[in-house]
């Protein structure tokens, strides 16, 4: 949409599948009603950390009639079979299964990636429809009651809401197979067309711990681990745009690591940003300054784009926000005031914008801790009076690691977290 083009986002709902019907009937609830609070929380969630709503959030519950067409089509033109009261498709068909993850069906074979099943013609086939089976919800199809397999419900969505060809798929990387390989196959069988231009595939969420020597570890998160943090957690403590700057930090498609002084960097990062906000307090308006300043804002866009072609870098996209940022502080310290700096500021707004950076001041810790902070400050200049500046200097130190600056002045000290 910054560069002008019309955006159509899906974003599909998987509401019965084996994991959402096991946990419903642990907990004794109706699967459909249980993946509907989890929709709901999902969609809460996203609005808590600004992020823009799809266009469409399609739902499998509610488009049976499209699945069950896609997969009448797909047998139509032999490239499924049902057996049983399931329905297969048939990848031995596929001249050029395993396209995008660059595997070889026979080599998948040999390597026994495969469930056995004598129903199926070739080991590799996988399910299109599954028949019902005791205590699952199951709908009417011309095979029998029962409920779509886990990769045509994608297919069939992305067919009814963007067509026979999409521009861009994301996901995880742990989706590149089977999910993104089976949808490729069953939806370029049946329209004969490249299914999606274009694949977003993202690196997996690491957790970072410290250890006692120091060092860093990572590891996923889990339960198990005791190392989960909610979105609502998090936004507890921190401003949404702290974990989209920890999400932007990374490039996309490598790892993405999350620990609490990764958090507190990008904590101070943003408040470098806003800083570049702040008003003017000279009354500078022409001269080598403001030159420099209006080149300094020229130069930005240009390189910003730059970086957000390239794959959508984005680590690189805000490494030219941070130098936008310097140069209006530069430019603040000048003494600049007027259009121009009024002008960088408003640069320096938009791109953030793009990258969906509020920079509002969201909840924080901050203001519980201001009394211990002062506390501390009263304590460091009582050790300077008594000349114990190798003490002082220890807790400005500790300070400053903890993210509180100080600054001395002739008026006494103040302080910034």
């Amino acid at each position: 949409e910054f560069l002008g083009l019309q955006v159509m986002h899906v974003v599909n709902f998987t509401d019965v599948d084996d994991k959402i019907i096991n946990r419903a009937n642990a907990l004794g609830r109706d699967p459909v009603e249980l993946a509907t609070s989890y929709v709901n929380e999902f969609r809460e969630d996203l609005e808590s950390l600004h992020i823009m709503p799809a266009t469409v959030y399609p739902r499998v519950t509610e488009s049976m009639p499209q699945i069950i067409g896609f997969i009448e089509n797909l047998i139509a033109k032999g490239y499924a079979y049902a057996a049983d009261g399931d329905v297969y498709f048939r990848v031995a068909k596929d001249a050029d299964y395993g396209r995008l993850s660059g595997r070889n069906l026979t080599e998948m074979v040999s390597g026994t990636r495969f469930d056995v099943d004598a129903r199926k013609e070739h080991p590799g086939d996988f399910a299109l429809w599954k028949g019902a089976k005791p205590g699952e919800p199951a709908w009417p199809s011309p095979w029998g009651g029962g409920r779509p397999g886990w990769h045509i419900e994608c297919s069939a969505m992305s067919l009814d809401h963007l067509g026979e060809e999409i521009d861009i798929h994301g996901g995880g990387n742990d989706l590149v197979f089977p999910h993104h390989e089976n949808e490729i196959a069953q939806s370029e069988s049946l329209t004969g067309k490249t299914f999606a231009r274009h694949w977003i595939h993202n690196g997996m969420l690491q957790i970072q711990t410290k250890l006692e020597d120091g060092t860093y570890k990572l590891e996923k998160m889990s339960k198990s681990l005791g190392n989960v943090v909610t979105i609502r957690e998090f936004l507890a403590d921190h401003p949404a745009d702290a974990l989209r700057l920890v999400v932007l930090s990374s490039y996309y498609r490598n790892p993405l690591a999350y620990g609490i002084d990764i958090v507190a960097d990008q904590v101070r990062k943003l408040e470098r940003i806003r800083g570049g906000l702040a008003p003017a307090t000279g009354t500078v308006t022409d001269g080598e300054a403001v030159t420099r300043l209006t080149t300094a804002v020229g130069a930005a866009r240009p390189a910003f784009i730059a970086a957000m072609d390239d794959d959508l870098n984005t680590s690189v996209a805000l490494a030219t926000i941070f130098e936008l940022t310097r140069n209006i502080n530069v430019a603040r310290d000048a003494g600049v005031s007027g259009s121009a700096f009024d002008t960088a500021q408003h640069e320096l707004r938009a791109l953030c914008g793009v990258l969906g950076l509020t920079l509002e001041a969201g909840p924080s810790k901050v203001a519980e801790a201001a009394p211990f902070i002062e506390l501390l400050i009263e304590l460091r200049a009582e050790l300077r009076k008594a000349k114990q500046y190798q003490l002082s200097d220890l807790v400005r130190n500790r300070m400053a690691d903890l993210g509180v600056t100080l600054e001395d002045s002739a008026q006494g000290t103040r302080w910034k977290a």
